[in-house]
């Protein structure tokens, strides 16, 4: 089907196939811009020219200490120039890469190692006393530690390890990158955060990352020489492929070690930041920054958001102050953004209220997904009536290879041809997807099914309130009831009832909180809240 009658000499050959990968889009960028910025730190800049060398001699070292390719290379570090030269480098002498969450606790921390079976783990000196319980943990053979010394935040080398640098040094500048074979080569592996059980490693292929930046850039209507500043971990999903995506714009990476209102804004002023991606949590860190903090700035700075859905107003705050929102959603086994919120001419003259609640849809599929939509349980579409529930489905190129040595979670993820993502939502009339829950957090209150995300947009509009979370709570009489934990904006009050009055006032009663405690809410590194932790302090009022 689709061949000519006769396709003699019409074969692949290394002049018209060349298995995609992201590794191709440095060595452009090096070619094409050498002497242009690519990388920057705390006063620190490197030119794509002196990026792709100091890549080089990554993979080079690397090499040398017996990593071939196929092995497992583990870092444990923040957005430090390191992490972005490990994207590169270590693919680049054939290895995966396997970014570890830093927030990990000891235990998890030694259950990737072994599992991912590490032969080398580049950590932030900062991070040194987990690294080195967790290897006390591992069961199997442990990986060679090398320290990332940071004397820009005030962190020199130890002196107890092999030093990044150091490493750095020995490589050869002119090593010849190990190009995959097969697109299809494993490229990088993701542990899931997962709150219950042990965490799932997600395998990302070279063809994935290489379309999912290819395809962001489309999304995010990205032109030539962006300064991309990274919020988003970059041990979470790998930043989302963004730094295998920025050198295909000769754009600009700006390390941010730290996320804070005052790091941001400074980024943004002085290193002229034009995009970043971050939780809603982010959203409101920059909402709600001290005037100490804030900077003036002339230019628009295009935000992706992800991780939970960002409440309608949330968004209308922060687009005044200089900032366009653009909601996305995915997950691990997505390679991070797999929908966008695409924008529509006949919604700018909508009023301010319903722009935000149209920008708080989760949208479409992005260009390198064959298809995102919602099915049922039977894996037929839901109808686009913005009311029917059904499970978020993925296919396409952006879905990962798998979980890595288990076929049984797998094999159930990909039932019926599609990736079971766990999110409940609907469609839209104009096909629209929104994020009703993820499954496990929708409340079903006396035989009625209460979107926690729902309370939580309601909630999110009262002035006084800067973060909600909305859980089940056990009952005797409905089964379970939604509590509401929330953090007010600094300086403001408010009382329970008052919070519960304003649910019920714009609220069906059996959506209505029927508990609200006032309290710091748990946040992973990513800014997504623990809500299995809420949960619990639910089940225990």
């Amino acid at each position: 089907m689709g061949w000519l009658a006769d396709e003699r000499g019409l074969e692949r050959t290394a002049a018209n196939f060349v298995p995609l990968t992201p590794l191709s889009h440095l060595n452009r960028a090096a070619r094409i811009w050498p002497e242009r910025e690519a990388l920057v730190y705390r006063g620190l800049r490197w030119s794509y020219a002196e990026y792709h060398a100091r890549v080089s001699r990554l993979a080079s070292a690397l090499a040398g200490m017996g990593v071939r390719p196929g092995d497992v290379v583990a870092t444990i570090l923040p957005n430090v120039p390191a992490q972005v030269e490990a994207h590169f480098g270590v693919p680049a002498c054939g290895a995966v890469l396997n970014t570890i969450n830093t927030r990990l606790d000891v235990a998890t921390v030694a259950y990737i190692l072994d599992h991912g079976c590490a032969k080398v783990l580049l950590c932030d000196t900062a991070h040194l006393k987990l690294a080195e319980a967790a290897m006390a943990q591992m069961t199997g053979p442990r990986p060679a530690l090398v320290e990332v010394a940071d004397d820009q935040a005030g962190l020199p080398a130890s002196g107890d390890w092999p030093e990044y640098e150091d490493l750095i040094a020995r490589g050869d500048p002119a090593f010849p990158w190990v190009m995959p074979q097969d697109e299809w080569e494993s490229l990088a592996l993701n542990y899931t955060s997962g709150t219950t059980g042990r965490p799932k490693g997600v395998v990302y292929h070279h063809r994935g990352a290489y379309l999912s930046a290819m395809g962001q850039v489309i999304s995010w209507r990205m032109v030539l020489h962006p300064r991309y500043l990274t919020i988003v971990p970059l041990f979470h999903c790998n930043g989302w492929c963004h730094a295998w995506m920025i050198p295909v714009v000769g754009g600009t990476v700006i390390c941010c070690r730290d996320i804070t209102a005052a790091a941001i804004y400074q980024a943004i002023a002085d290193e002229g930041a034009t995009h970043f991606g971050g939780a809603p949590i982010v959203l409101n860190t920059i909402i709600h920054a001290k005037d100490a903090d804030r900077r003036p700035f002339a230019h628009t700075v295009e935000i992706f958001t992800a991780g939970a859905p960002p409440p309608a107003a949330t968004l209308a705050a922060i687009e005044p102050l200089g900032f366009n929102v653009t909601q996305v959603y995915g997950l691990t086994e997505t390679y991070g953004p797999a929908t966008e919120c695409t924008w529509k001419d006949e919604w700018d003259a909508l009023p301010p209220d319903e722009r935000a609640a149209v920008k708080a849809r989760t949208g479409v599929a992005m260009p390198f997904m064959e298809d995102v939509t919602v099915l049922d349980d039977a894996l037929r579409p839901v109808p686009r009536d913005g009311a029917s529930l059904g499970q978020v489905m993925h296919r396409g190129n952006g879905v990962m290879k798998g979980y890595y040595r288990n076929p049984e979670a797998t094999a159930e993820a990909f039932r019926g041809g599609w990736f079971h993502s766990g999110d409940i939502a609907f469609l839209t009339p104009d096909g629209y997807i929104k994020i009703a829950d993820r499954a496990k957090d929708i409340i079903i209150s006396g035989g009625e099914n209460v979107s926690s995300v729902e309370v939580e947009n309601v909630l999110a509009h009262h002035p006084a309130v800067a973060l909600v979370a909305v859980v089940a709570k056990p009952d005797p009489h409905w089964g379970e009831v939604p509590c509401a934990f929330v953090e007010l904006k600094e300086g403001a009050q408010a009382t329970e009832a008052e919070l519960i009055a304003f649910a019920r006032a714009r609220l069906a009663g059996f959506k209505t909180p029927k508990a609200v405690v006032f309290a710091d809410l748990p946040k992973t590194s990513t800014g997504k809240i623990q809500k299995f932790e809420l949960r619990a302090r639910a089940k225990a009022l």
